[in-house]
């Protein structure tokens, strides 16, 4: 009997044991988490911190790039404005070069402050005639600021196809226009003042005196006028005549004289000014001066 209670005793004491055991093992584990679910968790935040050191080095070198081409376009931009500059420097260099080598042509001129007023004398056989200025803005690109050139003068073209290319060559031109403007209204005024007497009425022109006719005759004491002369200035560089037209209008036409005549007149207003040829017909009255014919 005491053999079966100390069995039993045995038995419960044996099962008790294995409860604690139990017991413990199950708090061990509720603090201790599984190695394998804490390694999980420190690659994911390993991971995590790679992801944003990547993302953090990706923005420092965005960042060192808009600060490199910031500073490259600082540069260039500064480069560009000493060109620039530079550039306004030479035109302004090369403008007082031209105006001294031109003085005694006819060009002069002062600085302004915007940049330089050219002034352009004209003259013909001599004669100092009119005066013309064009206020030139030394920028980038030239500009004309203010001018005294007439309209029917073509600037605007002259300027389109030199001013921003080669201003020795747009300055060059315009003088050619003008002086050759100046020596056509020079002689029209000269024939219109001093010869009047030879023509049946005043003479006949354009403003840019390229286009001329008249009614004329060659002996002062002569009631009639004989003559009729269309002179054409195609060329506008010109003091000649491009294209010269005399018809004869007397009753004579079948005289071979009178011909002659028309044909030396022809010749004499291609190679001679107007008011040469009219001194030439003044001094020898019918007789015309052939030593201007050859």
């Amino acid at each position: 009997m005491e053999w079966a209670n100390d069995k039993s005793k045995g038995g419960v004491l044996a099962h008790l044991e294995r409860l604690e055991t139990q017991m413990s093992r199950s708090c061990k584990n509720l603090e201790d988490p599984p190695r394998e679910t804490a390694e999980s968790d420190i690659g994911t935040k390993i991971r995590k911190l790679r992801c944003l050191r990547d993302k953090l080095r990706a923005e420092v070198k965005q960042r060192q790039a808009r600060i490199k081409a910031s500073t490259a376009n600082a540069e260039l931009d500064q480069t560009l404005e000493i060109s620039e500059q530079e550039a306004v420097g030479g035109k302004e260099e090369n403008m007082k070069a031209i105006l001294q080598a031109y003085r005694f042509t006819g060009l002069s001129g002062k600085r302004t402050s915007r940049g330089v007023c050219v002034c352009i004398s004209t003259a013909f056989e001599g004669n100092l005639l009119d005066s013309y200025f064009v206020d030139l803005v030394i920028q980038k690109p030239l500009r004309i600021h203010h001018h005294s050139v007439p309209v029917f003068i073509p600037l605007e073209e002259i300027s389109a196809k030199y001013l921003q290319t080669n201003i020795q060559h747009f300055l060059f031109c315009l003088c050619e226009y003008l002086n050759a403007y100046a020596g056509r209204k020079y002689q029209a005024d000269q024939l219109q003042r001093d010869f009047a007497a030879f023509l049946a009425g005043p003479l006949q022109r354009n403003s840019l005196c390229n286009l001329l006719s008249f009614t004329y005759k060659v002996e002062p004491q002569s009631r009639s006028f004989p003559f009729c002369a269309r002179l054409l200035y195609k060329d506008l560089t010109t003091t000649l005549p491009t294209d010269v037209t005399i018809t004869y209008q007397g009753t004579d036409t079948s005289s071979t004289s009178w011909e002659e005549q028309r044909a030396s007149h022809e010749n004499l207003f291609f190679t001679k000014p107007l008011h040469q040829v009219f001194t030439s017909f003044a001094r020898n009255g019918e007789r015309l001066d052939m030593s201007l014919v050859s």
